[in-house]
């Protein structure tokens, strides 16, 4: 998936009666082909008025209608002179989607003392204005469009804009309920859909169990395609009806996925279906995972919203990993064990790391299906969305893998700068020991997100909230 290619900008240049409206004009091709060049889907406003800029108030009612025909998901506002604030604040108003606010730096004044733009001093209107509306925005520093600042800032806020684009109006497959033990992955459904609009849509895992058995009985052409690909690619130690049902279950999954439009799942993967299948359903979460499904095990409702969260915020294009924050390194204070019991996704596997399918090591009776993997270190972010109470909080951080000892199932050891102050974030936060991880910093990416998801509140730890604002405006 391209996810560039997933959104879709509206966008909406403006300008002042008073000044240059030759240079407004210029710069409003400048930053368009600029844009242009990132590969993204633009609805501009070159049929609103001769000029294609924002300037009044009828601008905006035209502008209003054509960004709701072809369903923007985001704003890109760019002030090319002053700008005309009240027609910009009423375009971001009624859109009442993620909205960008920047502008050109501004050239040294004329001979005669005259000044073309005034760029920079528009921005401070249109932000008090849209304040007034009550309307969330980003904005990136006053600089030049080839400036870093800029593309840094302009692609942040896209892969943000994604996320709730994502988020709003999510749908979550739950297959089965949740293992009796586990309390921690509680959740509250009508909180949810209340709140964020969130829905789960119910599987009953018996049926889900049947749909897996006719498969078998009768493979598809992916199911076959599948098959063939696993014994080619893994060290497969496990028995042949196993395999057959760990494959038969990672394609029910994504037929549903595709057929009724659900993102990510959370499965009941134990005990019921060692008990109906005789097979720890890990292997194929990893399969799933690498098709861009994420499954979160133990029926993790909140894992499930963070998994998508998380692939939201990298655009879709990296495959990302469900784990268990498991035990601190045995010799490195500051080091801590993503693990989880095979799920990870194969693609992630570091290059020199043995590699095979087995039973499960801990659960009594030892069943099949389980990976047994290290997966690649690197620059990775944590993250978990989870509530308390009706709060709720999208909790990151980010960490580098490192060594350590060798584990069955599938794992990684990551490194931060002080564990001891992320153990007690964890501990006093409404977390549990399930995160998502990225091989990717999406921390700016879920600062920016926040903003325009009403009830969620951002809980970060490394980088801090000022060091994400640092390295957005290029200080760090």
């Amino acid at each position: 998936m391209d996810g560039n290619k997933k959104i879709t900008i509206g966008f909406a240049p403006t300008r002042r009666n008073v000044f240059s409206v030759e240079e407004a004009v210029k710069y409003k091709k400048i930053i368009l082909d600029k844009i242009k060049k990132y590969g993204f889907n633009i609805v501009d406003i070159d049929d609103i008025n001769e000029d294609g800029l924002l300037v009044t108030e009828s601008d905006a009612e035209s502008t209003i209608k054509k960004f709701k025909d072809n369903e923007v998901d985001c704003i890109f506002s760019p002030h090319c002179n002053f700008g005309t604030e009240s027609a910009v604040a009423m375009v971001a108003k009624k859109i009442d989607k993620p909205f960008l606010l920047w502008g050109p730096r501004d050239e040294a004044p004329l001979s005669d003392g005259s000044r073309l733009r005034d760029t920079q001093c528009g921005l401070f209107a249109t932000s008090k204005i849209l304040q007034r509306f009550g309307v969330p925005f980003t904005y990136i520093i006053n600089s030049d469009i080839e400036d870093n600042v800029f593309e840094r800032g302009f692609l942040n806020f896209l892969k943000a804009a994604n996320v709730v684009k994502r988020f709003k109006d999510l749908k979550i497959g739950q297959i089965g309920v949740r293992p009796g033990d586990f309390w921690t992955v509680m959740c509250n459904e009508g909180e949810l859909l209340e709140k964020f609009g969130i829905r789960l849509v119910p599987f009953n895992l018996g049926d889900i169990v049947s749909k897996v058995k006719d498969l078998v009985k009768k493979p598809s052409k992916e199911f076959e395609e599948t098959l063939k690909d696993v014994k080619n690619r893994i060290d497969i130690r496990i028995n042949d009806e196993a395999l057959k049902n760990l494959i038969g279950l990672k394609v029910v999954i994504k037929e549903i996925s595709i057929d009724q439009n659900i993102p990510a799942f959370a499965l009941q993967c134990w005990t019921s279906l060692q008990d109906m299948l005789g097979i720890m359903p890990c292997f194929a979460h990893g399969l799933l995972f690498d098709d861009k499904i994420p499954v979160a095990c133990e029926t993790d409702i909140h894992g499930a919203i963070s998994s998508i969260i998380t692939q939201a915020a990298a655009f879709d294009e990296k495959s990302i990993f469900f784990a268990d924050l498991t035990i601190r390194h045995p010799e490195d204070d500051n080091s801590e064990l993503l693990w989880h019991c095979g799920p990870f996704p194969f693609s992630l596997k570091k290059e020199d790391s043995k590699a095979f399918v087995s039973n499960h090591l801990i659960l009594e009776g030892g069943c099949p299906g389980t990976g047994n993997w290290e997966i690649k270190g690197g620059d990775i972010s944590l993250v978990r969305f989870d509530g308390f109470n009706g709060n709720y909080n999208l909790f990151v951080g980010h960490a580098k893998g490192t060594t350590g000892p060798w584990n069955s199932g599938t794992y990684l050891w990551i490194k931060v700068n002080d564990w001891s102050k992320w153990e007690e974030k964890l501990i006093y936060g409404p977390y549990i020991h399930h995160v998502t991880g990225v091989h990717d910093k999406i921390a700016p990416v879920l600062y920016e997100a926040v903003k325009y998801i009403k009830g969620l509140q951002l809980d970060t730890i490394d980088p801090t909230t000022e060091e994400i604002k640092d390295w957005l405006a290029c200080r760090i």
